[in-house]
């Protein structure tokens, strides 16, 4: 009998159950808190992965890849199992640990590249009489028209060509179940804190917003002479209101 190796393309393996996942994520969090650490999972409440703006606006903007497709249902899955049993980021940087069929959790790293600040300078720009606090940016009660600057392909949020991964499972696909939970732990995580996806983006929300709000008052300073043709003249009000 010849000897099957991990590569052949003809070996099936199971998938976990919902229940060994969560089991497997309960002996992993009394290890963590045996041994005096602390893990921060992705819990969620219910199916629905993100509520809030923020966290809505990074599942979907991960969705429209197609390079993402075929494991992001996979994904979804592993997250709703509460198989995210630690997630942190940081400037430029997720790390996650998932947990699989196996006890110890898969080492999850995702990197997304800096934002130049050329292409932040030009959103903050683009952004210029839409945002009026930092309440409001994180709120995410602004106009749909800034939705789609932060949206788009030059926008704020990262496009496949900026996401780089690795997981220390053994699947050699694309992107890994395991990975593909952590970014969709990264929308639940921006429900509870959207101030998150700033500094993941390596942004300052209080200059952000300060700069966008500098540059619409230069703006208004620089047209403060310019005749309206909202102001009416003399002649106007004459006819206007029978004044003579």
């Amino acid at each position: 009998m010849s000897r099957k190796s991990y590569w052949d393309t003809d070996r099936h393996y199971s998938q976990p159950s919902t229940e060994q996942i969560k089991r497997n994520a309960a002996q992993t969090a009394k290890k963590a808190v045996d041994k005096g650490k602390t893990l921060c999972p992705v819990m969620l409440s219910g199916r629905t992965i993100a509520k809030s703006w923020w966290g809505k606006a990074w599942c979907e903007n991960l969705e429209r890849y197609a390079d993402y497709e075929s494991r992001l249902s996979r994904g979804q899955r592993y997250v709703r199992s509460g198989a995210v049993v630690d997630l942190q980021i940081e400037k430029g940087k997720i790390l996650a640990r998932v947990q699989g069929s196996r006890k110890t959790p898969y080492k999850v790293e995702i990197r997304i590249s800096p934002l130049s600040e050329e292409r932040c300078n030009e959103i903050m720009n683009r952004c210029s009489c839409r945002v009026d606090t930092m309440e409001h940016l994180i709120g995410g009660s602004f106009p749909v028209e800034m939705k789609d600057i932060f949206l788009s392909k030059d926008g704020l949020f990262p496009n496949p060509k900026e996401i780089s991964f690795r997981c220390s499972c053994p699947d050699w696909a694309l992107m890994c179940k395991h990975v593909a939970a952590a970014l969709y732990g990264v929308g639940a995580r921006l429900d509870e804190d959207p101030t998150m996806f700033f500094t993941l983006r390596g942004i300052d929300t209080t200059r952000f917003v300060d700069v966008v709000i500098a540059n619409r008052i230069e703006a208004m300073l620089s047209n403060a002479g310019n005749p309206s043709d909202r102001i009416m003249d003399g002649a106007d009000l004459t006819s206007l209101f029978g004044v003579v």
